[in-house]
């Protein structure tokens, strides 16, 4: 079989769902029964009819080069359990979904995607009509000023707490911050509004919270201080604060083709806006890339990328002293198998990674890292056994060094599958390295290359 005719695992399928509800239904829908007209293209389409609860059944059509999705249901998630329903029947059974000649209604979609992507890169290349460089200047300068003015009120704040004690951050409660943080929308600085809001948070968030509350006061003012004197700071530095206070800026740096491994996706909410994370490797480049995308809260970004499969693309990076957040551009045939997965190193050379990355962007919550040959084990550090309400932590086959496992991360059945993979043996293990320890997404053994994803 050709590298465009590789059918995905279920579990790279279910990668896909935009939540639990679709993952469900979307295995309800994994069997032959209410399906007919199903069929494949070596191009990567993948199509058929689904039995509805109406007379006419649901014409679903999946692009798995994008992957891209189109159904006649009137979902609005991406992808619909239909589509999610098709993909595990082409998982699963090759006979039920054999190769065969595209239907009109499918091939009229795919035809139609095929032109605006070219019509798309048609566009990239004409030159960008340049607008007025002089009022474009004057806006930037207008808000440079607010976002100034803005972190000048907040550093009079974070003092006034500090002059009065933390203690009084419990007894003014959250409404105190989340009026500080309407002034940093006000001033157009939504970067800084986002990390005075979890201030609020931290007095209720259990005992120590007094540690993390000026842990996060001295990362604000250090952000504060980096953006009241910008102009002294090296580029790549002060594209990162730019980016931490709130400033967006396009991405503008060569596009970088390679054979980029997909390690990991997942999403975070808060009241407001969903965002998805999904983590690349280069093969050639050894680069890490990371494509952020963003939906209204409750609904799930559209971007969505296999785990565990490897794409031939271009991506295109963003300013910025870590250089990690990258945009996806064209992409060159359909996904296909990770070979093997990235080259990782010892626990002691990931934290030493962490704190290299520190130095360039001191506001990172974590860094992305592979460890390989660590064995899962729950508690103590290497030499230690461990005590009653110790976490887990990965540790070197030779004892050397060892990581314990961020508290998020111990609830999670990533935990138990990690430790099920493994077995006792040493694994090789993707994850984010941070300050409150290791999160594991994605993992492979000695016995399989195939991408076991952890979260």
């Amino acid at each position: 079989m050709n590298q465009q005719g590789v059918r995905w695992t279920s579990e790279q399928v279910l990668a896909l769902a935009p939540d639990d509800a679709s993952r469900k239904a979307g295995n309800r829908l994994g069997t032959a029964g209410p399906w007919s007209g199903a069929g494949s293209s070596g191009s990567g389409a993948v199509w058929g009819l689904c039995k509805g609860s109406g007379s006419k059944p649901y014409r679903t059509v999946v692009d798995t080069t994008g992957p891209a999705y189109k159904c006649s249901c009137p979902s609005r998630k991406f992808p619909c359990k239909h589509a999610l329903g098709l993909l595990l029947l082409w998982a699963a059974d090759e006979e039920a979904v054999a190769d065969s000649t595209t239907p009109d209604w499918a091939g009229e979609w795919l035809e139609g995607r095929k032109k605006r992507a070219e019509q798309s890169d048609a566009g990239a290349e004409q030159p960008a009509k340049a607008g007025d460089p002089e009022a474009a200047r004057r806006r930037a300068e207008r808000r440079a000023a607010r976002i100034t003015a803005g972190a000048t009120e907040l550093e009079q704040r974070l003092a006034d707490l500090l002059r009065g004690g933390l203690a009084s951050a419990e007894q003014s409660g959250y409404g105190l911050w989340e009026e500080t943080a309407a002034r940093m929308v006000d001033a157009q600085a939504p970067g800084l509004a986002g990390r005075v809001r979890e201030l609020g948070a931290i007095p209720g968030s259990g005992p120590g919270w007094p540690v993390r509350l000026l842990e996060e006061c001295a990362l604000i003012h250090l952000l504060d201080a980096a953006w009241l004197g910008i102009e002294r700071l090296p580029e790549p530095l002060a594209a990162t604060v730019r980016t931490r206070v709130g400033l967006t800026s396009p991405a503008e740096g060569p596009p970088v083709r390679d054979h980029w491994l997909i390690l990991a996706q997942y999403d975070s909410s808060d009241s407001k806006i969903t965002t998805r994370r999904i983590w690349l490797y280069g093969q050639e480049s050894g680069r890490t890339a990371l494509l952020l995308s963003f939906g209204a809260a409750g609904r799930s970004p559209q971007q969505a990328l296999p785990v565990g499969l490897m794409i031939d693309a271009e991506l295109t990076p963003y300013a910025g002293a870590g250089q990690l957040r990258a945009d996806l551009g064209e992409q060159f045939g359909a996904p296909v198998p990770i070979g093997s997965p990235p080259p990782g190193g010892p626990a002691a050379a990931a934290v030493e990674a962490y704190g290299q990355a520190l130095r360039d962007d001191p506001w990172l919550d974590s860094w992305p890292v592979t460890l390989s040959g660590v064995i899962p084990s729950p508690g103590a550090s290497p030499g230690r056994h461990p005590q009653a309400g110790e976490g887990w932590q990965l540790a070197d086959a030779e004892g050397e060094s060892a990581l314990p496992i961020a508290p998020a991360a111990l609830s999670r059945p990533g935990l138990w599958k990690l430790a099920a993979l493994s077995g006792g043996d040493p694994v090789t293990v993707f994850g984010e390295c941070g300050h409150q320890g290791f999160t594991p997404l994605a993992a492979w053994s000695k016995r399989s290359a195939e991408t076991v994803p952890l979260i």
